[in-house]
């Protein structure tokens, strides 16, 4: 028994450390993407990617952590739910999506101090176009596989 817990704690330890080193891997994947597509020049690096980063785990903590709790409350309780807390879960799902539309809006102010505005365009096209390459390479994976 012991044995066998071993065993498990050990292939999801190697689960996790494989997905963490896919997460790495595709964030390099990103940055050098969005860096070829926008063609920074040296001095728009240095500044572009701090605030990038920071927008990226700003949103990446909105999105991964409060919605997807909030999202998992819902579907936890949606057939037993009061109106009363659905207009709580309601709101406090307006709430976060409130905050992601106005790091947005942040972000881009920011960003059009350190990069010309189509700079600005051209970063939301490349990831919409990375993020539909990613997906293709995971439809691919998943058909071979």
């Amino acid at each position: 028994m012991k044995r066998l817990l071993l065993i498990l704690v050990l292939l999801f330890a190697i689960n996790i450390s494989a997905q963490h080193k896919n997460r790495e891997r595709i964030k390099a994947l990103k940055i050098s993407f969005i860096t070829e597509k926008l063609d920074l020049s040296e001095k728009e690096a240095q500044e572009f990617w701090p605030v990038y980063n920071a927008f990226e785990k700003q949103t990446s903590q909105i999105r991964h952590r409060e919605i997807k709790e909030i999202k998992a409350e819902i579907k936890a309780n949606l057939d037993g739910m009061t109106d009363e807390k659905a207009m709580e879960l309601i709101t406090k799902l307006n709430d976060a999506e409130t905050r992601l539309h106005n790091l947005r809006l942040d972000f881009t102010s920011q960003l059009s101090e350190i990069i010309p505005a189509k700079k600005i365009i051209l970063l939301k096209v490349s990831e919409d176009d990375f993020k539909r390459k990613m997906f293709e390479e995971y439809k691919k994976k998943r058909k071979q596989d």
